[in-house]
């Protein structure tokens, strides 16, 4: 037992030093002041561009995926997919650059920007379209009926698609 208290006592020394050394870094751990409440938020990129090639990779898989393509279709898969990644990379370039444009003065260059954004998705469309022509007239009925849904596409019968709403714009979407 006396061996098992000098061992406890040669140790006190260093555990004090411990403590002393601890106790300034435990004051510093105070959570710092909450900003004022009118302060705007702390801008955080939580969707890097990284982040959305990855997401757009998956997609383009799990599309092909849920088509369920044939060695003969699968042949015809490339261009579609080139177009795609092509139409979401001109996406995420309009998103930058709005994000670097200065601000609107008037509503007529809002209009005017909403304009030019809609006929860069309409000519990216229709890249697509025509890359995607010989792949879909491939397809049986079963294999058409499962991408509208997952590219995005809603069913809102007699009403327009819009364009932001497809995944392949997401870069776009504010």
């Amino acid at each position: 037992m006396t061996h098992i208290l000098a061992r406890l006592s040669a140790l006190a020394p260093m555990a004090a030093l411990a403590v002393m050394l601890a106790a300034p870094a435990m004051a510093q751990t105070t959570p710092p002041a909450a900003p004022p409440a009118d302060a705007p938020p702390p801008v955080v990129d939580l969707y890097t561009p990284e982040d959305a090639q990855a997401v757009l990779d998956a997609r383009l898989i799990a599309l092909k995926t849920v088509i369920g393509l044939t060695p003969d279709q699968t042949k015809l898969w490339d261009p579609v997919e080139a177009a795609i990644r092509q139409a979401a990379k001109n996406a995420a370039g309009r998103a930058a650059d709005r994000a670097k444009a200065e601000p609107a003065t008037d509503f007529l260059i809002v209009l005017e920007r909403l304009a030019d954004a809609e006929a860069a998705r309409a000519q990216d469309l229709k890249t697509v379209i025509a890359a995607a022509k010989p792949l879909v007239a491939s397809l049986t009925p079963e294999q058409k009926r499962r991408i509208p849904g997952f590219l995005g596409m809603t069913d809102r019968a007699g009403q327009p698609q819009p364009t932001l709403e497809l995944w392949i714009f997401e870069d776009e979407q504010e």
